[in-house]
């Protein structure tokens, strides 16, 4: 029975949530203390589409990515601390006319939980990224930037277990994404409350409500968001969790239509066996990212109804101890409908429009020694869309090299 209970525990208050940071993240913390580690390194890129549009010329260019990261883990039996940081820029030796020769490429993240007690458990999960790539894995992008962007989020709860196997999350989100261009500029915030039930040592329910208002900047328009959501958090073995929640979403946009479509938010995360690990998301549901878009007759037009599927895969195997290989997809098919000229002016827009991102990575990592690595890898990225300067195809390779004590 205590046996029972300790899991219970775990169970109930330690998974929070599938989209707390990256949409690949289970919302496990870390286990093992990490001493401060420090990297240093640089990667040299060949890009063959460096401001892709569809219609217009394609410009290559090489670049060079320089960095500095740090990552530290402290645990105790009542906190855990986990910090990550890396500052980087990319340098572009010939760069396009209109596009900027040094752009960053620097990320940081604090997460922070402690257990007052047995029943009573705080968690904080911070991000901020100021960058010039898209990363598909965060849930937001669906387009390439051609501009550095700044996104953030925090995620702040309290969980509380009422009795052994029923317990509570009561959290507030806030985040946001800002580009140069300004008309798909966002900030929300989203308060929201989760119920957990303990069916047995390896599998928690879950049910939630969360309401979202975001606020637009522009030309596009504020939204509310409410869902209704219920799920499951299940252990497989010590190795494989997963997580799924499905349900209903609302949407509302200021003076423009109202929608309500299905939700599925769902992560897996697997350490196969010694040398194999997977990891795994999947989200569909009404975005409000990017819903203000040039159409093909020039007319900046916004869209009511953005539903988007998300899904991404990756993995990497251990060859031996100094050589490993890593890949991964990302897809993400994009409905745009309910079209509107933005800002109310007159003129017939394109109601609706379809477009699709399929982004593909694989490389290899290699160990020189205890502290020199290096690495290879190639990706591609595909976007086939309706409108048609929204078209391109891409690819990158990069080589790298780094230092870590």
């Amino acid at each position: 029975m205590k046996q029972a209970c300790s899991l219970g525990l775990i169970g109930l208050l330690a998974t929070v949530s599938a989209s707390a940071q990256s949409l690949y993240d289970v919302g496990s913390d870390a286990q093992d203390n990490t001493p401060l580690t420090w990297i240093l390194g640089v990667n040299a890129i060949y890009d063959d589409n460096v401001t892709p549009t569809g219609g217009g010329p394609e410009e290559e260019s090489f670049a060079l990515n320089p960095y500095v990261g740090a990552s530290f883990v402290r645990t105790t039996p009542q906190t855990t601390v986990d910090l990550y940081a890396r500052l980087g820029l990319i340098y572009y030796l010939d760069s396009p006319a209109g596009m900027e020769d040094v752009n960053s490429q620097s990320r940081l993240g604090l997460n922070v939980t402690h257990s007052v007690s047995e029943r009573l458990r705080f968690s904080s999960r911070n991000f901020i990224s100021y960058e010039l790539e898209p990363d598909y894995s965060y849930g937001y992008a669906t387009s390439r930037a051609t501009s550095e962007y700044l996104y953030y989020q925090t995620d702040n709860s309290v969980g509380y277990r009422w009795t052994e196997r029923f317990g509570t999350y009561t959290g507030f989100r806030v985040g946001g994404l800002e580009y140069d261009d300004a008309h798909n500029d966002r900030t929300y915030f989203e308060p929201y409350n989760q119920f957990r039930y303990q069916l047995t040592p390896q599998t928690v329910l879950t049910a939630e409500y969360r309401y979202r208002w975001t606020e637009g900047s522009g030309l596009a328009s504020d939204t509310d968001d409410q869902y209704l959501l219920v799920g499951a958090e299940h252990r497989f073995n010590p190795n494989t969790i997963g997580v799924i929640r499905v349900g209903a979403q609302f949407h509302e946009v200021d003076l423009g239509d109202s929608s309500t479509s299905p939700y599925l938010e769902a992560s897996l995360r697997s350490q196969v066996n010694q040398q194999f690990s997977v990891q795994a998301f999947a989200r569909y549901g009404i975005e409000g990212y990017d819903t203000v878009v040039l159409d093909n007759t020039g007319t900046l037009v916004e869209y009511d109804d953005r539903q988007t599927f998300r899904l991404g895969v990756s993995g990497d195997y251990s060859l031996s101890q100094r050589l490993s290989l890593f890949g991964g997809i990302d897809y993400i098919p994009t409905s745009y409908e309910d079209g509107r000229i933005a800002g109310g002016f007159a003129g017939s827009p394109n109601s609706s429009f379809d477009e699709s991102i399929f982004n593909a990575y694989v490389g290899f990592a290699v160990k020189f020694t205890d502290y020199l690595s290096g690495n290879v890898a190639y990706n591609f990225t595909d976007s086939s869309s309706d409108i048609d300067v929204r078209e391109y195809d891409r690819n990158r390779i990069s080589v790298g090299l780094s230092a870590e004590f």
